[in-house]
């Protein structure tokens, strides 16, 4: 990092270990660092092929809106958008995800300052200190690199292009673009070889992530628990994909994710419909996909334990797979209270057929949107238990319904784990377990731990039929930062 600057909370490394991982091309510093050449003015990702510059032409910075703060453009080769993000568990990365997001895209930092429990001074302060870097900066960053991404990536109209990058005109959007990177839009277009166009079946993007990555295993993981008519995996091809229905607010669409392992990268294809909610929706699928997690880091903490050392030979690249929808997976979650995995998915095909409402997409496998919170939240509970379910359970399906229409799974960054479970729990019918589950996937608490699974208690057990709840409670404390990570190794294996 730039040892000039000091950004409380980011990773300490001094510029000869930036260097060294830069001549490295090291992959476990993807995100974690963007390097600016001063002969040239450009800012790169680490593992950039360009030819390493002299160490004393280099500048070290942690985030990449630092380096555009310091007068640096970004590579055209290792495009710095394309960067994992160096996810840590601190408000300011998770303020930053949020601007990520789309979350200042209205400008009114007010808001957001409000959504995350801080007044705007704090909020400024906070990313600062941490990325020396105003949100409204910030927020420029992001826009400028996903609106760049979109020029290399699609052919959108230059229009759309600039309106899903959160500008509220076109002229503004060209203005920002060239007074930043000294360029027009259109010729970053015309280098990546495509030209405006509309009307195309479906738009096409990248995402980075460290390697490795085990996706067969994520797929086989997610195959197991598809909602049917929502959500479907496809097994043929080379390497599979993930395809499923999306509804973000009011606006509705598909997409497919495939894996590309040679360039690090899922691809993902979604439908020209979804264009005005590319950056929300793109983080989300960052997020399902557990693209920023950095395995090195983990499965060093977790290769302590033997028992899980042994599982992580077996599933390099460990990642948890998340959810696309938090309301989504905590329904799922309780349908799956006391049955089987099989069993579970069969109710939540019901559950979408009663209550989801019909789409068209290209793949006949996904035809429904999953049903509106507010939709459940009104439905009588004798109309939900007609799926299966016993009364006490179809009522725990209309109390969290009722939970997330007022908002209860939107949790405020620095959020303590215990505070969301205790949180979650106060939804009658939600138990510990499936407090726990929803923290881990949904939620993305990497140290949320569902103690009383059976299934884990088993796999912990090495001889024994099983331990009890508070064995394995005390036998997961050395994981900690990483029991939910833990907790899919023993899954998946």
């Amino acid at each position: 990092m730039d040892t000039s600057q000091s950004h409380s909370g980011s990773a300490v490394l001094d510029h000869a270990s930036c260097y060294r991982a830069l001549a490295a091309r090291d992959t476990r510093f993807d995100g974690i660092f963007f390097t600016g050449v001063t002969s040239t003015g450009i800012y790169c990702r680490p593992v950039c092929t360009a030819k390493t510059p002299r160490e004393s032409s280099c500048r070290f910075f942690s985030s990449a809106a630092a380096a555009e703060a310091a007068g640096f453009r970004p590579c055209l080769r290792c495009r710095p958008e394309l960067a994992p993000y160096a996810l840590q568990q601190n408000l300011a990365h998770a303020v930053w995800q949020r601007i990520a997001a789309g979350a200042l895209n209205d400008g009114d930092i007010e808001r957001l300052a409000t959504d995350v429990g801080l007044s705007s001074r704090q909020l400024r302060r906070v990313l600062l200190q941490h990325f020396g870097v105003t949100p409204v900066e910030l927020a420029q960053t992001q826009r400028l690199l996903f609106a760049k991404k979109l020029l290399q990536e699609t052919r959108l109209p230059m229009a759309e292009v600039a309106f899903a990058a959160g500008f509220g005109s076109v002229r503004r959007f060209n203005a920002l673009f060239a007074l930043r990177y000294g360029i027009a839009p259109g010729a970053i277009r015309r280098a990546a070889g495509s030209e405006d166009a509309s009307g195309q079946d479906a738009l096409t993007l990248r995402l980075a992530y460290r390697p490795p990555y085990h996706w067969p295993r994520i797929l086989h993981y997610l195959a197991g628990r598809a909602i049917p008519s929502v959500e479907a995996v496809e097994t043929d091809g080379r390497d599979g994909a993930y395809l499923r229905s999306v509804r973000i607010g009011d606006v509705s669409g598909w997409l497919r994710v495939t894996h590309r392992a040679e360039k690090h990268q899922l691809e993902l294809e979604v439908a020209p419909t979804l264009a005005p909610v590319l950056m929300p929706l793109l983080a989300r699928v960052r997020t399902q996909f557990d693209l920023d997690a950095n395995p090195s880091v983990i499965e060093t903490h977790l290769r302590q334990d033997p028992l899980i050392a042994g599982r992580i030979d077996a599933l390099p690249g460990l990642r948890v797979p998340g959810a696309f929808d938090a309301f989504e997976l905590a329904i799922r979650a309780v349908l799956g209270q006391q049955v089987s995995v099989a069993g579970a998915t069969t109710l939540s095909g019901r559950l979408v057929q009663r209550f989801g409402d019909a789409m068209t997409a290209p793949h006949g496998t996904v035809a429904h949107h999953f049903p509106r919170a507010e939709r459940l939240a009104q439905a009588d509970v004798s109309e939900l238990a007609a799926i299966g379910l016993p009364q006490t359970r179809a009522q725990t399906i209309r109390n969290l319904a009722q939970f997330a229409e007022q908002g209860g799974l939107h949790m405020p960054p620095g959020l303590s784990l215990d505070d969301a479970v205790a949180r979650l729990r106060t939804v009658r019918g939600i138990g510990d377990w499936t407090a726990h589950y929803i923290a881990l996937r949904a939620l993305r608490f990497p140290d949320a731990f569902p103690a009383g699974d059976l299934g884990l208690q088993k796999a912990a057990a090495e001889g024994e039929s099983r331990l009890t709840e508070k064995q394995l409670a005390a036998r997961a404390a050395a994981w900690s930062p990483w029991r939910g990570y833990a907790a899919i190794a023993l899954w998946m294996a």
